[in-house]
């Protein structure tokens, strides 16, 4: 499984990347309204969305896999915690240091996993009963699809050269699917960046589910 892990994704530096200006006021938006204190961002790179949401009052932990983006989030961000985990890990190897969370928050993440089932399996370990995932990845639907191949935007869209870069490419139904097969219930939708169906990325929160009841 090791050859199909990618550990270095290019860190440099605090800076968040630029999907962060439309993607973080949505993930804060939902917190709010789901109502939960402690959180873990599952996917925390440098660590910068962890920040904006630690600043609105909420308990905030980050995982990130590539060891470069963790030594950047523990010396730039002192007061949260951060673990050097990929969701191909044991989640019981975090949950020795942390109590379960109310809700896990994983933002452009999983459109470059191999195996992306891990993230959900991963993500509902952590999670107290009915408690939320909030996914986003990059949107995919037939108006944008025909917009990209009308203006010839496949090979810059894809990025095949971009290691580590994006391997998956989701649609609403098939990233819905991913979840419900691995123990969740989608009870949200929304787009984020440009106008309705040419969105750059959508959003989803699902909620754990007993997988035996179904509830």
């Amino acid at each position: 499984m090791g050859e199909n892990i990618v550990g270095n994704y290019g860190w440099q530096s605090s800076k968040g990347p630029d999907s962060c200006n439309y993607i973080t006021p949505e993930i804060l938006s939902i917190l709010k309204n789901l109502n939960v204190q402690r959180v873990v961002d599952i996917g925390s790179g440098n660590g910068h969305l962890c920040s904006k949401i630690h600043r609105e009052g909420y308990q905030v932990v980050g995982v990130e896999y590539d060891g470069k983006g963790v030594e950047i989030a523990r010396s730039t961000y002192r007061e949260i915690s951060f673990y050097n985990f990929g969701v191909q890990d044991d989640p019981a190897k975090l949950l020795k240091h942390e109590n379960p969370f109310d809700a896990a928050v994983s933002t452009e993440v999983v459109e470059h996993l191999f195996s992306p089932h891990f993230l959900p399996i991963f993500a509902r370990r952590l999670l107290k009963e009915g408690g939320y995932l909030i996914i986003t990845t990059p949107y995919h639907g037939y108006i944008k699809n025909l917009a990209i191949s009308l203006f010839g935007k496949w090979d810059s869209h894809h990025s095949p050269l971009w290691h580590g870069g994006h391997i998956k490419f989701w649609s609403r139904k098939t990233l819905t699917t991913l979840l419900e097969e691995n123990g969740f219930r989608v009870v949200g939708f929304s787009g984020v960046g440009r106008i309705p169906y040419l969105w750059k990325s959508m959003v989803l929160v699902a909620k754990k589910i007993n997988k035996k009841s179904g509830g």
